[in-house]
């Protein structure tokens, strides 16, 4: 028997989020209103393209870039494609990276290794911060690029960029940061960041879907993957997607200027949720670390369970949830993150991930404590 829509709760929010009422109701109107090609000369053309580079410098203020630095996308993972791809350039040589890194970006150097190119991998510790002490150990002069996740999709564990961004400046890198998770829920600076390069996708701040960027540091060279017409200052073909670009900008100006109210209220609702399932399903493990990590995610494991059947049994229950990225779904492989942080074979395969917005209320929060609990009870007994 399904649940009702309306009694069900949305703990899955690391794979999108439900765009703003406002920002659904910008993207009509500009979808409206400027509907012209912003590469049109004439007027209605002029329109379109002012309301695209006021997104652009909107969008560049929030994240600290300068507006030719943005370059708008289809999403986080065509900028994160872009940003590898596009600085290789098809060289063979070495691409360091964290271990457990989302799909987008292990796909796409995999699909580089006939060119030649080969991964360091940068191995993770247990709480899934990177083990910096393996940093040492890398030949330098062999790496053409670094890539890193800032904040992970599946366990929500912030990472210290400094130690890589240090080492990256020192030989003269580009650094690559997957800021799809991180942007609109930590403050973020991308000249402060030490970066070359960062993606981010709107709809994981309450944006619509189907628009993102990479920012690109002024004066690096990026080679374009998509070729056509000179959009985007030639470094991404194709018209851009003005109404989105405009929803996006302003669901990063919403999510900047109440971030810090945002952030303490999905922290408590989060620790609630860790609380009362630790007191009413033991034992459960917390995987990663409690004390870097997004202020909405709790990837937790229940021993003794499989996390497939959880899953189907909590969506039954009427609890939206996942057992990691949207991207891998359909593999039944273990989380790779997981792994990388040695996690027993009971951890990780019991592992969810529950991720919260600050939609979410302490009434659906209590009512999804109740429901796991019981669905986690019922299954061990």
């Amino acid at each position: 028997m399904s649940i009702p829509a309306a009694q069900r709760i949305f703990l899955d929010n690391n794979s999108t989020t439900p765009p703003l009422d406002e920002v659904i109701d910008l993207v009509a109107k500009e979808y409206r209103t400027h509907y012209a090609n912003p590469g049109s000369t004439h007027a209605d053309g002029r329109q379109s393209r002012r309301v695209l580079e006021d997104a652009r410098e909107l969008l560049a203020s929030l994240v600290g870039a300068d507006p030719q630095e943005v370059i708008f996308t289809s999403g986080g993972t065509e900028s994160i494609n872009l940003a590898i791809q596009g600085f290789l350039s098809g060289t063979p040589g070495e691409i360091a990276l964290t271990a457990g890194e989302h799909p987008a970006t292990v796909n796409t150097i995999r699909r580089l290794a006939p060119r030649g190119v080969r991964q360091k991998i940068i191995p993770l510790a247990p709480d899934g911060r990177i083990d910096v002490s393996a940093l040492e150990q890398f030949d330098w002069q062999q790496i053409q690029l670094a890539t890193m996740i800032l904040a992970h999709n599946e366990t929500g564990v912030i990472q210290d960029v400094a130690p890589l961004a240090a080492l990256c400046e020192q030989h003269r890198i580009p650094l690559h940061l997957d800021c799809v998770q991180a942007i609109g829920k930590i403050p973020f600076h991308f000249h402060d960041s030490g970066a070359t390069a960062v993606s981010l996708a709107a709809h994981k701040f309450h944006g619509p879907r189907g628009v993102g960027a990479l920012i690109v540091k002024e004066g690096a060279r990026l080679l374009p993957q998509i070729t056509g017409g000179h959009q985007e200052r030639g470094k991404r073909a194709g018209t851009e997607p003005v109404a989105l670009a405009a929803g996006m900008a302003r669901a990063l100006e919403c999510s900047v200027r109440d971030q810090e109210q945002r952030a303490q209220q999905m922290a408590a609702l989060r620790d609630r949720l860790q609380q009362g399932l630790s007191e009413q399903c033991p034992p459960v493990v917390i995987n990663g670390s409690q004390e870097h990590r997004l202020p909405n995610t709790l990837n937790v494991s229940f021993p003794g369970l499989d996390g497939e059947a959880l899953l189907i049994s909590l969506d039954l229950a009427g609890i939206s949830c996942s057992l990691g990225s949207a991207c891998a779904s359909g593999s039944r492989d273990p989380a790779p993150v997981l792994l990388a942080m040695g996690c027993p074979e009971p951890v990780y395969r019991s592992a969810v991930r529950l991720s919260l917005s600050f939609l979410n209320t302490e009434e659906e929060i209590d009512e999804a404590i109740r429901r796991i609990s019981q669905i986690v009870n019922q299954l061990r007994n």
